[in-house]
């Protein structure tokens, strides 16, 4: 067995994650990005101490260094990453349940690797599995993993801070919700520190409690503490936090698209939107698209994966783009999606404003009805087949919305699933499109619709 990555590092079930595996992707890492220091991150799940040690052991035995961060968002990494010019390792399956595992990787200076380095590495992880390479010896290699300073860590947290440029959060009443992940141990210090009133839940990781029915995929308990508490934002980070998702004072949600528009027309008003253009992707909500025109934004579309979205701003030299789902880069803050800095400067956004959250998320846009839903495949890279085998179907559903609404269906880069996006300005059409293709795809796959 081999890995492939997706659209965010190596991803799928913690026991196919073998240590020997491990090792070989370790040993690969500095076979194409050199045998340089690599400082390794983890979130909270229970494979996540095995994994980076098998990791580590796998760097250190090809020559390389291996520092190991803990449990830390991945953002922070990046952030050690850039700050000291080394690659970076996350152990983490983002939002996914804790028996999924994964790796991502960033290069020195903390950005995710291109296609064509990700490449690489795996033709060098199969030459390696293919020649037999024993799996180091951990007792061999164990007294040369360093423990990282906590300096570290503070220096992302000192980052995220100053990204504030001396203002505070002072009298703002807000509730977090970590997801029992690595916002756990950096979120609420960071916001107290920078004056506001925080009331956290979920923040009590044991190894398999990660995402468990909280955080930004599942915000119903946030919803109800900031109605509870009358709290003015609620925000949900995902497992290693490089995601969030908001709740305004009336305990609506606040998806990424919103943020987006928040912080895109906020930063052209202030005159920091390079180029007044955003960069998103092909999921995010046609409101969104139709907001934008109106405040004279130009929309830059990718497709998903937020290493995408960095690309575009790279090759544009823009400064802001994101995700529906929550990832948001601020490029001149940050080399990667960071869920507490965007839920920062969301509520410097508000505190500056002095208006509520739900005012201005409504001037901001108005979000088109959208159906989301996802079809199980056997295997991560299945669904490319069954996405082509209902085209017609795709088309149909196409035709009969014309301009009014736009239909998605691509194959998940990281899970088992093909996703189903339809958006109308008739929330009945965009139902009744997402069915039926919905049940082509079942028919297709013999497997149900979530």
């Amino acid at each position: 067995m081999s890995l492939r990555f997706g659209t965010d590092g190596v991803r799928g079930p913690a026991h196919e994650l073998t240590d020997p595996l491990v090792a070989a992707l370790g040993r690969a890492a500095v076979a194409v990005l050199g045998p340089h220091r690599f400082v390794i991150g983890r979130d909270t799940r229970e494979s996540g101490p095995r994994l980076e040690h098998a990791l580590a052991a796998g760097v250190v035995a090809a020559g390389g260094g291996a520092e190991l961060l803990g449990v830390v968002p991945t953002p922070a990494v990046a952030h050690v990453s850039a700050s000291q010019g080394v690659p970076g390792v996350v152990i983490s399956a983002s939002h996914n349940a804790y028996g999924d595992n994964g790796i991502k990787f960033f290069a020195p200076g903390g950005l995710k690797l291109t296609d064509a380095v990700e490449e690489a590495l795996e033709a060098e992880l199969d030459r390696l599995v293919a020649a037999g390479d024993g799996e180091p010896d951990p007792g061999q290699v164990g007294a040369e993993l360093a423990q990282a300073a906590a300096h570290d860590l503070a220096g992302y947290e000192g980052a995220v801070a100053a990204s504030l440029e001396g203002r505070d959060l002072a009298g703002m009443h807000v509730v977090i919700d970590c997801a029992n992940g690595s916002a756990s141990y950096v979120a609420p210090e960071v916001l107290r520190q920078l004056g506001a009133e925080v009331e956290v839940i979920h923040a009590a990781p044991d190894g398999r409690n990660i995402n468990h029915a909280c955080g930004s995929t599942h915000p119903g308990d946030l919803q109800a503490a900031v109605v509870a508490s009358g709290a003015a934002v609620g925000l949900a980070f995902d497992g290693d936090a490089d995601r969030v998702v908001a709740v305004d004072e009336h305990g609506d949600l606040i998806d990424g698209d919103h943020l987006l528009a928040l912080c895109a027309i906020d930063l052209r008003r202030r005159g920091e939107l390079t180029h007044d253009a955003v960069v998103v992707t092909v999921m995010t909500n046609l409101g969104f698209r139709l907001a934008m025109a109106d405040q004279g934004i130009e929309v830059v579309e990718t497709q998903v994966g937020d290493r995408y979205v960095l690309e575009a701003l790279e090759g544009r030299g823009l400064a802001l783009g994101g995700e529906q789902s929550g990832h948001v880069i601020f490029r001149r803050l940050a080399t990667t999606g960071d869920g507490l800095l965007t839920g920062v400067q969301l509520l410097d956004l508000v505190n500056r404003a002095g208006r509520p959250l739900s005012a201005l998320a409504a001037a901001a846009m108005t979000r088109l009805p959208q159906v989301l839903t996802s079809v199980a495949v056997t295997r991560v890279g299945d669904g490319d087949s069954a996405v082509a085998a209902i085209a017609e179907q795709i088309a149909a559903v196409e035709a009969e919305l014309g301009d009014r609404g736009r239909v998605l269906v691509r194959p998940s880069g990281t899970e088992a699933l093909v996703r189903v996006m339809v958006e109308a300005v008739d929330p009945e059409a965009a139902r009744s499109g997402a069915d039926r293709l919905v049940a082509a795809l079942e028919s297709v796959t013999g497997l149900a619709g979530t």
